[in-house]
């Protein structure tokens, strides 16, 4: 199945915060996804959003919805699953 990929402004935010070279590696991932959700993901128990792309030390959450996937942060690790 082929995904059409959707940036929620807060990932765009978090994304510009990151280092140029994880960056790169962090895009290169998440380009990887509309392709069968290619790489190392994981669906979620009781969290939302309901899936993660493990990317080195940080963390790209995000939902599907139909053949959209909805990016919605991105994190390190240590803060990715904390509660608010």
């Amino acid at each position: 199945m082929q995904y059409q990929i959707v940036f929620k402004p807060k990932a765009i935010k978090s994304l510009e915060k990151i280092p140029a070279q994880d960056r790169t590696s962090i895009l290169v991932g998440i380009e990887k996804l509309p392709d069968n959700l290619l790489g190392d993901v994981k669906r979620l128990t009781n969290f939302t959003p309901e899936y993660r792309l493990r990317i080195g030390k940080y963390r790209v959450l995000f939902e599907i919805e139909k053949e959209i996937i909805i990016i919605y942060n991105i994190l390190l690790r240590k803060i990715a699953y904390r509660r608010k």
